[in-house]
């Protein structure tokens, strides 16, 4: 059989599937990535011929097949949020960004270096892989389309989070770049360095870069003149254009482009909010992020297949566990403790910290950079981890969310649908009516 036509089909049945499974899951405890990532896993065992997903081995493929994965999940989680900003209406996801990663990340370092040993270095590039929520596979606790108004406090919190942090957590992948001995630097010059270069300087520029970019496309879409402005039927091409251009002039001024990503699809979405063209640009990011989605999971899955867990160790079986079901949800009750969100909210909040593609590209990122002494070792603990999340979130996450809408006094997103699904038919037979 030829390998091409076997990818073909593959590719063909996936993408039919991320089209459908969504609505068909959706009354079910149980989500998508799950599905394609057992996928991977069952086509992998087959004597297809597939070639091997190592992540070691491809690591440049495997930075940016994640990199423009995220980049785009962010565009879209960006131009999703109907909340404008400011401290006061965007303080929780600040908080949990500003306060619960800073927690999670030191106390992750602590019991990896403190505990169980691992070198402080890998300690703390594991600490910054994981500690950061993932825009990518946060869809089922994340705020609707644009305008569509389900972005109550806990979806709000979840998407802004899962778009801040994915750029404010590479200060810390540099930090565990720092913490390595480089010949003819000491380690007092490598931390002065990473606190003005990759702290100070990169953030500094991911925000302005993102804002620029997001003005001025907002100019070119809205405010030329009508002669001359960009037809609808191209908006989605704006959308991917929003992606590249803030993400990559703002990597060749080295900033972070992750986080002019996310500032320029919100300076985006503030223009012109209720306009159609916003919808047209979300759902144009939406498609790609799903594609993208699907080849990374079943890539996922077949490098479980071919033996990513083979450097599993038990320090890394607890490491995630602790991660997941401990330091963030504890880390999460203790960090808004005092807002003034219902302690429902605060848990849900606390609970559902997703690890996802994000955590694939920081590690490829670090070990493509440097060398780190037990590589695999830290691409199975985060593989483990992330695999966890993808398991446990995504049983968890309709259950959950039905309940916090049923506490709340809001009609589930199931109810919802069927609501309008309901109103339908009865606005064309009025309409028939009236003709």
């Amino acid at each position: 059989m030829s390998l091409y036509n076997i990818i073909l089909v593959v590719l063909g049945v996936s993408i039919l599937g991320v089209a459908w499974l969504p609505s068909l899951l959706k009354k079910y405890a149980l989500s998508y990535p799950i599905f394609f990532v057992g996928l991977g896993l069952g086509l992998f065992s087959l004597p297809l011929g597939l070639p091997d997903p190592d992540p070691v081995e491809f690591s440049s493929f495997a930075i940016h097949l994640t990199e423009i994965c995220v980049t785009v999940a962010l565009t879209g989680t960006g131009l999703k949020i109907d909340r404008r900003f400011s401290l006061k209406a965007w303080r929780i996801p600040l908080v949990l960004v500003l306060g619960l990663m800073l927690v999670t990340i030191g106390s992750f370092v602590g019991l990896a270096w403190g505990v169980f040993g691992l070198p402080l270095a890998a300690a703390v590039l594991l600490a910054a892989t994981l500690a950061p929520t993932d825009p990518v596979l946060a869809g089922d606790v994340q705020v609707g389309e644009p305008g569509e108004g389900r972005e109550d406090n806990v979806r709000f919190a979840l998407t802004g989070e899962a778009g801040l942090n994915d750029g404010l957590a590479f200060p810390f992948v540099y930090l565990a770049l720092a913490l390595l001995p480089i010949a003819q630097e000491s380690l007092g010059q490598r931390l002065w360095h990473w606190a003005w270069m990759d702290v100070g300087y990169r953030t500094a520029l991911g925000v302005l870069g993102g804002w620029l970019a997001g003005r001025g496309l907002s100019y070119l879409i809205f405010d030329l003149p009508h002669r001359i402005r960009i037809k609808p039927s191209a908006y989605g091409f704006v959308a991917l254009a929003v992606t590249l251009t803030a993400y990559g002039l703002t990597e060749l001024v080295h900033g972070y482009g992750f986080l002019a990503v996310f500032v320029a699809a919100t300076t985006l979405r503030r223009h012109e909010r209720s306009h159609e063209y916003q919808n047209e640009m979300h759902d144009f990011t939406d498609q790609l992020e799903r594609l993208l989605i699907v080849v990374i999971l079943i890539l996922f899955g077949g490098a479980i297949a071919w033996g990513l867990f083979d450097h599993l160790s038990w320090t890394g079986v607890a490491l995630g566990l602790l991660l997941v079901l401990v330091l963030r949800p504890l880390g999460g009750m203790l960090t808004l403790a005092g807002s003034q969100l219902a302690w429902q909210e605060r848990l849900v909040i606390s609970f559902f910290g997703i690890r996802g593609i994000g955590s694939f590209f920081y590690l490829a990122f670090a070990l493509d950079a440097r060398h780190f002494a037990d590589g695999r070792g830290l691409w199975a603990t985060t593989g483990f981890t992330v695999l966890l999340s993808i398991i446990l979130h995504g049983v968890l996450a309709t259950p959950v969310m039905n309940w916090l809408d049923r506490q709340q006094g809001r009609p589930t997103a199931e109810e919802e649908d069927e609501q309008e699904q309901g109103e339908e038919p009865e606005t064309e037979a009025s309409a028939e009516r009236s003709a």
